[in-house]
């Protein structure tokens, strides 16, 4: 029996252990007991991981839902993972380093990956890399990803969506999807493995220019504008790196759907609006506003920004470049769309 193990417990961790710790009891093949890594930390006098284990709610980062019985929360990376032939990787990208380093040479041979984590990884080099590729170098292990049109309180209350799965295993893509659908949690599987990282990394960046002509007040049309060249940057971006890309992969969930709802809906989109209203820094409206989470935005445009300048390609990309420049104080809200007007 398979054993399957969440790494993170932010809010979209959970709903994801809510959906896995539901679904594992519809298949013979998978072990009920699901493990979720939990960072710990103390709310109201109390550990986060002690709340879980016996409210069964998360309490800090999706309040309100409760989390079934057979989720276990555990504190320690490397005891919650050691066991597993199914790790799903939900932390801040971050974070990710940190948490494969006890775990490398420990974990089962023949475990594969599910990462959910959008963002890339500063190389020593200046280049960037893709977070499954980082999981697979340091783990050994198979690694899939996905991305999709996902805001993990609408995914909590059950409202309808999609969701994009890459594997390059067709067997290994039908088994995580097995793991994850559910009638209102649809899974579509492709094989376009870094393209849909690409998107659910970039699209996080065109947010925040989303969030910037909102608070400009600058309106739908603007808006729309931002979005379209966002998109067709996006497209550039991995057709320019990963020569495999497929054009047809940026019309499934992870593509145009994503970057759709994070735009209207998402941190990042929030945080920057209040950033052009307020004049507050990023870093401190994301502590006021986020309750421990955080927006992947303005740190992954710093990275791409750093793989762009290292290629010499910045002109290529006038509003990702933009949108960083902006993030580091470098230009001012209002400067955006002189950055896009030609």
């Amino acid at each position: 029996m398979k054993k399957i193990t969440i790494i993170g417990s932010g809010n979209w961790g959970t709903a994801i252990a809510r959906i896995v710790g539901s679904n594992v009891r519809n298949f013979e093949k998978f072990d009920n007991v699901v493990k979720m890594y939990v960072f710990e930390e103390m709310v109201d006098g109390r550990k986060l991981s002690e709340i879980i284990n016996t409210q069964h709610e998360n309490v800090k980062y999706l309040p309100g839902f409760q989390i079934p019985e057979n989720v276990v929360a555990v504190p320690d990376a490397l005891e919650a993972a050691i066991d597993a032939d199914v790790l799903i990787w939900v932390l801040p990208h971050k974070f990710v380093r940190g948490a494969c380093t006890p775990m490398v040479g420990k974990i089962k041979k023949d475990a594969v990956a599910l990462s959910l984590i959008k963002g890339f990884d500063i190389l020593e080099s200046g280049g960037v890399a893709l977070i499954s590729d980082v999981l697979h170098e340091m783990l050994g292990i198979d690694v899939s990803v996905m991305m999709g049109a996902n805001l993990a309180g609408e995914v909590a209350a059950g409202k309808f969506c999609e969701s994009t799965i890459g594997s390059k295993n067709p067997a290994t893509g039908q088994m995580l999807k097995n793991i994850m659908q559910t009638d209102y949690f649809r899974i579509a599987v492709v094989n376009d493995v870094r393209t849909i990282e690409v998107c659910g990394a970039l699209k996080n960046i065109v947010a925040v220019g989303a969030g910037i002509v909102d608070g400009l007040g600058l309106g739908d049309n603007t808006k729309a504008a931002v979005m379209r060249i966002g998109l067709m940057e996006m497209i550039t971006y991995a057709r320019t790196f990963y020569e495999e890309t497929k054009l047809e992969t940026f019309f499934e969930s992870c593509g145009v759907a994503d970057l759709i709802t994070t735009c209207y809906g998402g941190r990042n989109r929030k945080i920057s609006e209040a950033f052009v209203k307020t004049g507050k820094s990023m870093e401190q409206l994301e502590k006021e506003m986020l309750n421990g989470q955080r927006m992947q935005g303005p740190q992954t445009a710093e990275e791409v920004y750093v793989m762009l300048e290292g290629k010499g390609l910045l002109e290529k990309f006038p509003l990702l470049v933009g949108i960083h420049r902006i993030c580091t104080g470098q230009l001012q809200p209002a400067q955006l769309i002189d950055c896009i007007r030609s």
